[in-house]
């Protein structure tokens, strides 16, 4: 196909006659018994005409006329055998690679987006960097760069007055230290989402900043006031056992509150920077779905599996609706396994875990790997006996998964396949999936 651009005019003329051959004599055997006798002959003359000129290699131009009288009579003789509008192609073009793609995702590569950081760092979800001033921020061609390489989506929030920024501790909620409530929202603009609304106090004033459902904003707020801390937490229990605190009725959607709030020690004036940062995007990856109708998972693995089957109020929505989503956790745990941990090191029938570079790097707490919690159904002395057709799935980063200790066991038939290749962002994570 190349090297037919090199072709010569006649030779290129002769191939397209060809074409036109073949199709009029499909055309001839396929519609002579309902076609008139005179457009049958007709047919059959111009289809003479055109093997003739071929014949004795007439040249370019006269292949063209000897065409160009062929297609007249196709026009009304071919039917359905008569080559479509190039509309018509190229939907059925677009349909029939639709329906290729489906079947792909379908039973052999699907697309995934890691949403939350319970992975992390071996897979990270939506994840913040924060910048500690306005002049560190990136300009308009830097914004440009970093939301087409890295999905980085900015935030800001400025202080209507003076004052010192305080920050409000939530009660009992299921997600993060930081109060927020969730509210109705868009995604990439057109689409209904819902995210979360926190706010922040300065002075006596209120200012907000809305966030995906799934992104850790408690995260921002330990790096940009408390970078000191191991986590939040740790954070806050310094500030209450220290008096750093103040108690403040404040109004808010659902009436007259009274929230307890921390101490940052930072003010900030009137117009000035509160908080600064942007959203970079989850691990985008590519799942191979056939492997697993194979070879049964091994422990070790980072596998993606579906929710339907979880029974657990920890798989539920707000409205006690079941979730139906794909996770990806890795599996510590196959049918007739006994687990236990005595942080931070997972042991599995007796020794610690092994299969997985996570297992060791989180038993010695290398690098970002904060060890093994435990809690749930592998709280501290206790041991779980995986049942058949079952497996047991947990985060890298334990300290902020919600995984089988919390909801229990994943069925082995909603098991989908394993990670295969991070395809976004393009940054040093592009590549093959650890």
């Amino acid at each position: 196909m190349f090297f037919g651009l090199f072709d010569s005019q006649e030779k290129k003329m002769r191939g397209l006659a060809a074409n036109w051959l073949e199709l009029a004599e499909k055309v001839y055997h396929y519609r002579r018994d309902v076609l008139a006798a005179p457009l049958v002959g007709e047919l059959q003359s111009h289809i003479a005409g055109v093997r003739i000129a071929l014949k004795e290699r007439d040249n370019a131009a006269k292949l063209k006329l000897a065409i160009e009288a062929l297609e007249g009579v196709l026009r009304r003789t071919g039917g359905s055998h008569y080559p479509k509008s190039g509309l018509v192609e190229n939907v059925e073009f677009f349909l029939v690679a639709a329906i290729v793609i489906l079947g792909a995702r379908m039973y052999f590569v699907q697309p995934f987006k890691i949403p939350t950081n319970s992975m992390w760092p071996s897979y990270n979800g939506m994840t913040p960097e924060v910048f500690e001033t306005k002049a560190d921020e990136p300009g308009a061609a830097g914004r440009a760069l970093r939301l087409v390489a890295m999905g980085a989506r900015p935030r800001t929030m400025d202080a209507p007055v003076d004052g010192e920024i305080l920050v409000p501790i939530a009660g009992r909620q299921p997600r993060g230290l930081v109060k927020y409530r969730e509210v109705a929202g868009r995604s990439w603009v057109v689409f209904p989402a819902r995210n979360r609304e926190y706010s922040l106090m300065v002075g006596d004033r209120l200012v907000t900043t809305q966030v995906p459902l799934d992104f850790d904003f408690d995260w921002v707020i330990r790096e940009a006031f408390f970078p000191g801390a191991d986590t939040l937490a740790d954070a806050i229990e310094a500030k209450a056992q220290s008096g750093q605190y103040v108690d403040k009725d404040v109004t808010t959607a659902a009436g007259v509150e009274r929230i307890r709030f921390v101490r940052t020690g930072k003010t900030v004036r009137a117009g000035g920077r509160v908080l600064s940062f942007d959203i970079l995007t989850g691990d985008q990856l590519f799942v191979d779905r056939v492997s697993y109708h194979f070879v049964r998972p091994q422990v070790g693995d980072g596998f993606v599996f579906r929710t339907d089957n979880i029974n657990s109020h920890y798989m539920q929505d707000a409205a006690g609706r079941q979730l139906e989503q794909y996770y990806i956790k890795r599996l510590v745990g196959t049918p007739g396994d006994k687990l236990e941990i005595r942080e931070p090191v997972l042991y599995r029938n007796g020794k610690p875990i092994t299969g997985s570079k996570a297992f060791n790097r989180n038993a010695t707490r290398e690098g970002n790997y904060p060890g093994y919690r435990a809690g749930g159904i592998l709280a501290e002395g206790a041991t779980f006996t995986v049942p058949e057709d079952s497996y047991i799935a947990m985060g890298d980063n334990s300290a902020n998964s919600q995984d089988s200790r919390y909801w229990g066991t994943v069925p082995a038939k909603d098991v989908v396949g394993r990670p295969l290749f991070i395809y976004y962002p393009f940054t040093k994570r592009w590549g093959p999936a650890p």
